[in-house]
């Protein structure tokens, strides 16, 4: 078989309901609330008080500090570890610029585009649907307390 054909196969072959299929790793990085915050502040989703169905502002590269401003509650550690496994996945590029000091920002490839409007997506729905989703939270605990 050739190579192309084993490619082809493979690519028909990927299935996240088999345990041993690696896109089950991919879907457990890519469902990550910090992997969701980070592609939704490159793709340009980060303005403060912009309503929940409003286009995004155009993508943009941020430096470090600006994410880990944005992302209330985000430890440098897990930033940096998420930053590392999304540019190593292809999602984002990471600049250094040699300025002193070291200047490093972050910015979507064009995978990570495709992907900032599927996670885009999913923000939008958490926000909007927050309110009824506490109140069944509520209705359901009232029930089982």
């Amino acid at each position: 078989m050739k190579a192309a054909q084993k490619r082809a196969q493979a690519k028909v072959e990927y299935n996240a309901f088999l345990a041993e299929c690696p896109s089950r790793q991919l879907l457990d990085r890519i469902s990550d609330k910090w992997v969701v915050l980070i592609l939704c502040a490159l793709g340009g989703d980060n303005s403060p008080g912009r309503p929940v169905a409003a286009p995004a502002d155009a993508p943009k590269a941020m430096r470090y500090s600006e994410l880990a401003r944005l992302l209330a509650g985000v430890s440098q550690k897990m930033l940096t570890q998420t930053l590392r496994s999304l540019e190593r996945d292809g999602v984002v590029t990471r600049t250094v610029t040699p300025t002193v000091p070291v200047t490093v920002s972050y910015e979507l490839t064009d995978l990570g585009l495709s992907l900032h409007h599927m996670t885009r997506g999913l923000r939008s729905w958490a926000q909007t649907h927050m309110a009824e989703v506490l109140a069944n939270r509520g209705n359901y605990d009232s029930r089982t307390s």
